[in-house]
């Protein structure tokens, strides 16, 4: 049964809500990543498989993947260092596409015969992105040439938009939650060594700061071992 165009738009527009609010009620950044690729398997249409990556300093880093063929494609991009994801991420473009994996590809002249043989035909590489904060690339796989058409592409940019912002706030939720828990560690150790040590404040805290500038250990993890061990740092 065929829709009109609008029609169409519209239980896009439903589903993109829907899959905003799952997206929000995920537990850890990991959770809304993995949640991000299997949406886009379902909304987008052709999309049969999706990934996230990264790239720090020239190294591809798998966020997440729907299946082993994204992961598969990913380390061919980053052994080969070549790919419209990886150009996304580091070019800083909003959008790639390789049409037909059949055809020669000029930009990317080795990717994409690599990524045929995986029996892949189509490709479309999306920068997540918001304001602040450059994050990765939203990768989605058709085992079909010419499947991404231009509604495709626009709904891709409009989920990639969507998932950059839940994924920004559940990395800023997380790192918060770091925070907060590490803060909460550093005053139980240095309760621990006031009390036991006579120590006051300020020293209980400067002590906690030479231990972990001369092992060149995170503050946190200093004050673990002592709310472990009660022990005072050497």
């Amino acid at each position: 049964m065929s829709h009109e165009p609008g029609e169409v738009w519209e239980q896009f527009a439903v589903a993109l809500a829907e899959m905003a609010r799952d997206l929000l009620a995920q537990d850890s950044v990991q959770d809304t990543l993995d949640r991000v690729v299997q949406h886009a398997t379902v909304l987008i249409n052709g999309c049969d498989d999706a990934g996230i990556l990264t790239v720090r300093r020239g190294e591809v880093h798998p966020l997440a993947a729907t299946s082993d063929v994204v992961r598969r494609a990913d380390r061919i991009q980053q052994d080969l260092r070549e790919g419209p994801c990886f150009d996304a991420v580091t070019d800083r473009q909003q959008i790639y596409t390789i049409e037909d994996l059949n055809r020669p590809h000029e930009r990317w002249s080795r990717f994409a015969p690599e990524l045929r043989k995986l029996g892949m035909g189509s490709v479309m590489g999306f920068l997540l992105f918001t304001e602040d904060d450059e994050l990765g690339a939203l990768n989605l796989y058709s085992r079909r040439p010419r499947t991404f058409d231009e509604a495709a592409q626009r709904a891709g940019w409009i989920l990639a938009s969507h998932a950059a912002v839940a994924f920004s706030a559940a990395r800023t939720h997380q790192q918060l939650g770091d925070a907060l828990e590490t803060r909460h560690e550093i005053g139980e150790a240095m309760g621990i060594l006031m009390e036991r040590y006579e120590l006051t404040e300020d020293t209980a805290f400067q002590l906690l700061k030479k231990a972990s500038q001369d092992h060149n250990i995170k503050l946190r993890e200093i004050a673990r071992r002592i709310c472990e061990t009660g022990e005072k740092p050497s």
